[in-house]
């Protein structure tokens, strides 16, 4: 093998090998924020119930409505 060739060769390993770590990286980067988008959903989920839940116990109880004449 010739010297340029392994030179070459060196130059492509090095790449690679910053490829590798930038794959890695980003791959950290997608799994963190799917793991917040989850957790934002989830708490979503329970504001939206806790929300059904007060509205219908406000609809449930009439006599603490102040009447139109007030």
């Amino acid at each position: 093998m010739s010297v340029e060739t392994e030179d070459r060769l060196a130059e492509l390993e090095v790449k690679l090998s910053f490829a590798d770590d930038a794959l890695d990286a980003l791959n950290r980067t997608v799994f963190r924020q799917q793991q917040q988008i989850d957790a934002l959903q989830c708490g979503f989920r329970i504001l939206r119930q806790q929300m059904q839940i007060s509205q219908s116990a406000e609809q449930a109880e009439p006599n603490d409505e102040i009447p139109p004449h007030y």
